[in-house]
C-alpha cells in the first residue's frame, strides 16, 4: 500500500465511518513518506554522458593501444562497482544495484574483448562459466533482484551461445542457474526472482531438448519438475510465482493442440516413446502430489490436467473433444477454487479460460453445421450467464466480509434486536 493512496483515501474512510482518526493516523504512520531518490534527470544525463564516453571509445577501440584497452576495461569495472558500492552506503539501494548490474555486464564484455584482444580462441564456454558465476556471487552477496535477473538472463546467454555457435549444452551453466539461483529463491522466495527463475530454467530445458533432438513434449517433464518445486516451497506466494510460467507453457500447449492437433499432422514431432514418457512424467506427479500434500495445497491437483497426453490420440474429432473438455475441465476447477477460497482474480483468470475454451469449442465443433446467427446468440447468453454468476458470486463474498471489516475498523456490532430487525421476512 503506498503512502499516497493513503493520503487521499483515508479521509473519505473516515468520513464513511470504517475507520477513526486515530486509526488513519497509525495507518499513516505504519507508511511513512519515502525518502525522495536521487532525482531522475541526473541519472539520465550520467547515463548519456557515460553512451557518450562508449560511442567515442567503440569507434576508435581498434586504433587504441593494447594497454589503453585493458585499462579502460578494468577502470570502466572498477568505477561501476565502486560507484554502485558508494550509493548503496548513501541509502540509494536502486541506483546502488544497477550499477553493480552495470559493472557485472562490463565483466561479461571484459572477458570478451580481452579474448579479442589478446587472441585468444576458445571453443569450450570455460571463460563465460566465470561471469556466471560472478553473478551468482554478486546476487547473494547484495540480495538484488536486479542481479537475479541479470544472471538468469547471463546463464541463457551464455547456454544459447553453446548452442547455437559449439552445439554442445553446457551442463555446468545449468547446474550453476538451477543450483545457485534455486537456492537464492528458496532461501528468498520473491515472487519477481521466482518468475525470472522459472522462466529462464524453461529457456534452459527448451535449449536442452534441442540439443538432443529429442520429442518437444519431453520439454513438459523438467517444466513441471519446476512446478514441483513450488508445490514444496512454505511460501505460497513464492512457490505458486515459480509455478506460473509453466502452467502458461502447458496451458498454451494443450490450447494450440486443441486447434491444429485434429490433423494429425504434428505426430512425429509430439509422440515419445509411450512407456519412458508417461514414467518420467508419472515421476514427477509423484513428486508434485506429495508436495501438495505436506504444505495444504491438494486443491490445485487440477492444474495436472493440462499434461494429459492427448496427442497419442489419432487426429480428428476424437482429439478435438479430448482436448476441449480438458480445457473446460482446467477452467472449472479454476472457477470452482476461486469461489471457494473468494479469490477474484482467480475468478477472473477462470472466466477467461472459461471464454477461451467455449471459443475453441464454437469454431472447432460448431462453425461448419450451425447456423451462424444461432451460433452467436448461444454464445451470448453464455457469455451473459457467466457474467451474471460472478456478479452475483462477488456479491455474496463482499457481503459476507462487511460485518468483520467494520467491526475490525472501530464500528459497534449491530444489538441482536436491530439485527433481527434488519433481516428480511421469507415473505418479503
Amino acid at each position: 500500500m503506498s503512502r499516497k493512496f493513503l493520503d487521499i483515501e483515508s479521509p473519505g474512510w473516515v468520513t464513511d465511518g470504517l475507520i477513526s482518526e486515530a486509526q488513519r493516523q497509525q495507518l499513516l504512520a505504519r507508511y511513512p513518506q519515502q525518502a525522495p531518490a536521487l532525482g531522475l534527470l541526473p541519472i539520465l544525463g550520467s547515463v548519456l554522458v557515460g553512451l557518450s564516453g562508449l560511442s567515442v571509445v567503440a569507434a576508435n577501440w581498434q586504433g587504441l593501444p593494447a594497454a589503453l584497452r585493458l585499462a579502460l576495461l578494468l577502470g570502466s569495472l572498477v568505477g561501476s562497482y565502486a560507484a554502485g558500492s558508494y550509493f548503496l552506503r548513501r541509502g540509494n539501494p536502486d541506483l546502488g544495484h544497477g550499477l553493480i548490474g552495470l559493472g557485472l555486464i562490463l565483466f561479461g564484455a571484459s572477458i570478451i574483448l580481452t579474448s579479442q584482444l589478446y587472441q585468444l580462441v576458445g571453443y569450450d564456454a570455460s571463460g563465460l562459466l566465470a561471469w556466471v558465476i560472478a553473478g551468482g556471487a554478486l546476487s547473494y552477496v547484495y540480495g538484488s533482484r536486479l542481479l537475479v535477473l541479470l544472471t538468469v538472463l547471463i546463464g541463457a546467454a551464455v547456454q544459447t551461445y553453446c548452442v547455437e555457435s559449439l552445439g554442445i549444452f553446457s551442463y555446468v551453466t545449468a547446474w550453476l542457474v538451477v543450483g545457485g539461483m534455486g537456492y537464492y529463491w528458496w532461501r528468498r522466495p520473491d515472487t519477481v526472482s521466482a518468475t525470472v527463475l522459472a522462466v529462464g530454467l524453461l529457456w534452459q530445458a527448451g535449449l536442452f531438448i534441442i540439443v538432443q533432438h529429442s520429442k518437444i513434449t519431453w520439454f513438459f517433464v523438467p517444466a513441471m519438475l519446476i512446478y514441483a518445486a513450488g508445490d514444496w516451497q512454505p511460501n505460497r506466494a513464492g512457490g505458486r510465482a515459480l509455478q506460473v510460467p509453466s502452467l502458461v507453457a502447458a496451458y498454451l500447449f494443450m490450447f494450440g493442440l486443441a486447434i491444429f492437433g485434429e490433423a494429425d499432422a504434428y505426430a512425429n514431432i509430439l509422440r515419445p516413446p509411450l512407456l519412458p514418457y508417461l514414467g518420467a512424467l508419472a515421476a514427477v506427479l509423484a513428486v508434485s502430489v506429495a508436495g501438495k500434500r505436506a504444505r495444504g495445497r491438494l486443491a490445485t491437483l487440477p492444474e495436472w490436467l493440462l499434461l494429459l497426453p492427448g496427442f497419442y490420440l489419432s487426429g480428428g474429432l476424437s482429439l478435438a473433444v479430448a482436448t476441449l473438455v480438458v480445457l473446460y475441465a482446467h477452467a472449472g476447477s479454476v472457477l470452482a477454487r476461486a469461489n471457494r477460497d473468494h479469490d477474484p482474480e482467480q475468478l477472473t483468470i477462470g472466466a477467461v479460460l472459461f471464454v477461451a475454451a467455449t471459443a475453441v469449442a464454437y469454431f472447432k465443433l460448431t462453425w461448419g453445421f450451425m447456423d451462424k446467427s444461432l451460433f452467436f446468440l448461444l454464445g451470448g447468453v453464455l457469455l451473459l450467464a457467466l457474467s451474471w454468476y460472478l456478479r452475483r458470486r462477488n456479491a455474496q463474498v463482499l457481503a459476507a466480509a462487511a460485518p468483520p471489516v467494520a467491526q475490525q475498523a472501530g464500528t459497534p456490532p449491530l444489538p441482536a434486536a436491530a439485527s433481527e430487525a434488519s433481516e428480511p421476512t421469507p415473505n418479503s
